[in-house]
């Protein structure tokens, strides 16, 4: 099993864009996706407003996504041709107590590929892949911690950064793909992937 995780730097940089036109572009893998969503004080980390993803009875759930209309990002895999995909939620920093079930899916799993940053700190992907666009000032925690885990960048192409205190240096030897969305998926992209997990 190949697995990829894309992450980026805030919310709405493309992260599920990236992540489904790489499902697209190789549909001969066979793709179990995840999407990873922390939730806490009210808001989702996902889009920063009132939450409804947070669990009853529960620190984490895992749901398996049926709904092909492409409206939630779980769905939008589906779209783009994932075998399987999964919704993640779990509370703010309680990410550990899912991954006994995330381990579980990914060994059924053919290929995976995984919308996170914080997955990292418990798994190694044969790829990381992250998403950076310098328009959009806010850069989380979690993406600064493992900018130098990178294999490979999606930038968008855009004049001047809205960053302040980050240096882009971890990556500045990595594999660049610029985009101007949409699309958020090169063909150089695919081939790198390609050539990454299939060698």
């Amino acid at each position: 099993m190949s697995l990829i995780v894309v992450g980026g730097h805030s919310r709405s940089v493309g992260k599920t864009s990236v992540v489904a036109g790489l499902i697209a572009a190789l549909p001969e893998l066979h793709w179990t996706a995840m999407k990873i969503t922390q939730y806490g004080h009210g808001v989702c980390s996902a889009n920063g407003k009132p939450c409804q993803c947070a669990c009853d009875d529960s620190s984490w759930a895992v749901t398996e996504e049926r709904d092909r209309s492409g409206e939630s990002d779980s769905s939008r895999f589906l779209v783009s041709g994932a075998a399987r995909s999964l919704w993640v939620r779990t509370r703010q920093g309680m990410l550990a107590e899912a991954m006994p079930r995330i381990r579980q899916e990914l060994a059924s799993a053919e290929n995976a590929i995984m919308e996170s940053n914080s997955i990292l700190r418990f798994i190694r992907p044969d790829i990381y892949i992250t998403v950076l666009d310098p328009a959009t000032a806010d850069f989380k925690q979690s993406a600064q911690q493992f900018l130098d885990s990178a294999d490979a960048v999606v930038l968008h192409s855009k004049d001047g950064f809205a960053w302040s205190n980050v240096s882009l240096k971890p990556v500045a030897n990595r594999p660049m793909f610029r985009v101007q969305p949409p699309p958020y998926v090169t063909p150089d992209l695919v081939e790198f992937v390609k050539g990454r997990i299939t060698r």
